[in-house]
Formats: structure tokens, sequence, C-alpha cells
């Protein structure tokens, strides 16, 4: 039948866009809500690396920014809570 050749070929286009959104955009996704979660959970005490390399302890909290303390000499740095990387040590785990 000439018009299966036309369908066979629109069923493989669609199957290459379920198998890509499921190994590509779904993981990238959840990775994205993971990452928010974290920043959303950030607490005084925490001690941070972001995304700069920068490692230091959470001494304040606003909306977008968070200043933390990166040594001994208590030099304080004020960031965007989106450039935090990880969490190294929950304040809760360090007491």
């Amino acid at each position: 039948m000439p018009g299966m050749e036309g369908l066979g070929t629109i069923i493989m286009v669609v199957g290459i866009f379920v198998v890509m959104y499921f190994f590509m955009i779904r993981p990238q996704k959840k990775q994205e809500k993971e990452q928010n979660d974290m920043r959303n959970n950030l607490a005084v005490g925490d001690e941070i690396t972001t995304i700069g390399g920068i490692i230091g302890k959470i001494v304040s909290i606003k909306e977008e920014t968070c200043v933390i303390e990166t040594s001994h000499e208590r030099t304080k740095i004020r960031i965007l809570k989106t450039a935090v990387s990880r969490v190294d040590v929950k304040a809760e785990d360090a007491e």
C-alpha cells in the first residue's frame, strides 16, 4: 500500500521524540527541581560550595541572596542563592 510508507516515517519520528524526552528532557527537569529544592531549603549554618568554587558557611539568608563566611578571618561575601552549587554540611549535621 502506498500510504503506509508515510505512516511508518511519522511513527518513527514520534518514537524518536519520545525517546529523547525520556533520556534527555525528563532527567534535566528532575535535576533542576532537585537544585531548586536544595536552594529553597538553605539554612543558617550550612556549609556550601558555590558554582565558582568558593566554600563558606551561611550566616544570613534573604529572599534572593545569602551572606557566607569564607575564612577564619570571618570574610563575608553576599551571593545569590542561584550561585549555590551544593550543600556540603547541613547545619543540623554540624552540631
